[in-house]
């Protein structure tokens, strides 16, 4: 085990063990050892071990939020190792304790908004939607470890993960519509297999923020391992990663049973808000409808009062047009989900909201966007008249 490097960059070591310098893994007794090669500087820290690529984002300051730079050079890094034999498993984490990663990196939205110019921001989401469908469609298996905050580009980059691993402090959410956006990354595809009924509706909605356990509950994260675990439960996976099966599927099965020790068995499910969602979500065809429903909702009060408010202050262009996404993305095929999603997004980018919902909730931030279209019914009248196919 003395040659084995533990992937020790997101949390305090366990037991009261040392760091040397700002990274590095525990070995064997509890040493602290350095990665071989540790391009310090890199915004993505690339490391080769035996049978594993193991990325990770270096943005911690911003919690890993994607730059271009990110997602070109973890393509690079995915197919350089795809025909690799030595390769059997890719490992993607980010480096800091406050999340894998928070997504886009806002700078570049709100430099769209601000200059007018919406090129660079569709250059960056054309070759971040590029990566996600690589990652769902790699021949080896994938392992996101999803820490803290990981939300929008961070979620696109997990969902096409055989397993994603999430511990106590993780929060996951598609935020979006709140600065007139959508839930691109092909989300409004992606998470009709990953979630029950009427959930990929109210996380695509509302921008739902779920915490720890319910990310697994709800089908966004496959296990959750406490942060007092993780460094063994890794440790076993590097150990035991040369041997993998070099079928993607076998491999992520043998990668399953190696955490299944060091996985909290005891995450409920939540019977009630699943019913509740399912009710006031699943197969919704209006927004108004949906509003409709929730101010004459008896169950949960506090839920259905707090999402009213969630959704009544969001975009309506922006939540008409998700909606209208996640009805028509349903069971399609996922790459037919991204190229629609360039399209909308450039829409979306060119209109008043999304500069609007940038300055008010990025720049200015004084949370007061004047929406326009400013309802919901005259939202979903405008789009009628608008195709995106």
């Amino acid at each position: 085990m003395k040659d084995l490097i533990f992937l020790k960059t997101f949390m305090k070591p366990p037991g009261g063990l040392s760091r040397k310098g700002n990274s590095g893994m525990p070995g064997k007794g509890g040493r602290i050892l350095e990665p071989e090669i540790e391009p310090s500087g890199s915004v993505v820290l690339v490391r080769r071990l035996p049978g594993i690529l193991h990325l990770e984002l270096n943005r911690p300051e911003a919690i890993n939020s994607l730059t271009l730079d990110m997602v070109r050079m973890m393509a690079r890094e995915l197919e350089t190792s795809r025909n690799d034999n030595g390769v059997k498993l890719v490992l993607l984490s980010g480096r800091g304790e406050r999340g894998f990663c928070a997504g886009g990196d806002i700078k570049i939205m709100a430099r769209a908004a601000a200059e007018n110019d919406i090129q660079p921001a569709m250059q960056f989401l054309k070759e971040e939607n590029d990566l996600d469908l690589a990652v769902h469609l790699y021949p080896k298996p994938v392992v996101v470890l999803a820490h803290g905050i990981t939300m929008g580009g961070g979620l696109g980059i997990a969902a096409g993960a055989d397993i994603v691993v999430a511990t106590e402090s993780t929060r996951m959410a598609m935020p979006e519509t709140r600065i007139g956006f959508f839930p691109d990354v092909g989300a409004t595809g992606w998470l009709f297999v990953k979630c029950g009924r009427g959930y990929p509706e109210f996380l695509g909605l509302t921008g739902y923020e779920l915490k720890g356990p319910q990310c697994v509950g709800v089908g966004l994260a496959s296990c959750l391992i406490p942060t007092s675990g993780l460094p063994k439960a890794i440790e076993a996976v590097i150990a035991h990663a040369p041997g993998l099966a070099n079928d993607r599927h076998d491999a992520a099965d043998q990668i399953r049973e190696i955490l299944g020790p060091f996985t909290k068995k005891d995450i409920l499910k939540d019977p009630e808000m699943d019913q509740w969602v399912e009710e006031y979500f699943a197969g919704k065809t209006s927004v108004s409808g949906i509003l409709n429903g929730l101010k004459e909702c008896s169950t949960h009060d506090e839920l259905c009062e707090g999402v009213f408010e969630r959704l009544s202050e969001r975009s309506p262009l922006a939540v008409a047009i998700t909606l209208q996404c996640l009805r028509r993305n349903e069971g399609r095929d996922l790459g037919e989900v991204y190229r629609s999603d360039l399209k909308i997004a450039r829409y979306l980018m060119e209109q008043h909201d999304f500069k609007e919902g940038v300055r008010a909730r990025l720049i200015d931030r004084d949370n007061r966007p004047q929406w326009d279209p400013d309802t919901f019914e005259k939202a979903a009248v405008m789009l009628r008249f608008i195709s995106f196919e």
